[in-house]
């Protein structure tokens, strides 16, 4: 009798325990995935041989943030816009936003951080003797995107900006 009783309740217990194991995985949060940042970039049409401004755009859904140009401790990545051009075209120097401070629950004192629509301004001239009514550059962002929780490997988007000039 003592073993039919014992029988069965191994019988319910692993019963209870097999039913358990689905209940457990549900409530075990899924790791966040990196936010899809939006990068694009624009310049006005161009006169030879006088500077035009072009930007580079990011878009940052809300609840994430990346890491500014200059962040405030050295182990976060900074925020970093390349721009190349070729055929003479020169290519100022990057003006980034300036950061927005917060502060978040891994780091005790505050963050630097690009939220929201960021964007970033550079000069573009094209030589007075350039003898076609268009051209590119070409703009590499590297960045890291992060919640208040975790932060995500560092990405890199590439663009191509189409330039055209006056006649």
């Amino acid at each position: 009798m003592k073993s039919i009783n014992l029988r069965r309740f191994a019988q319910f217990f692993l019963i209870a325990v097999v039913l358990s194991f689905p209940a457990t995985f549900a409530a075990t949060t899924s790791p966040q995935s990196a936010p899809n940042i939006d990068v694009s970039g624009s310049v006005n049409t161009v006169q030879r041989g006088r500077p035009a401004q072009a930007v580079v755009v990011m878009d940052i859904p809300s609840g994430f943030h990346v890491h500014s140009n200059r962040p405030l401790e050295k182990f976060l990545i900074a925020t970093q816009l390349q721009v190349e051009a070729s055929n003479g075209v020169r290519v100022g120097p990057v003006i980034y936003p300036r950061a927005l401070l917060r502060s978040l629950r891994f780091s005790k004192s505050k963050v630097a951080v690009f939220e929201g629509r960021t964007t970033m301004r550079f000069n573009v001239t094209v030589p007075a003797n350039f003898s076609s009514d268009s051209t590119e550059v070409k703009a590499r962002l590297r960045y890291q995107s992060c919640s208040d929780e975790v932060c995500f490997p560092p990405q890199t988007g590439e663009i191509t900006i189409s330039i055209r000039i006056k006649r």
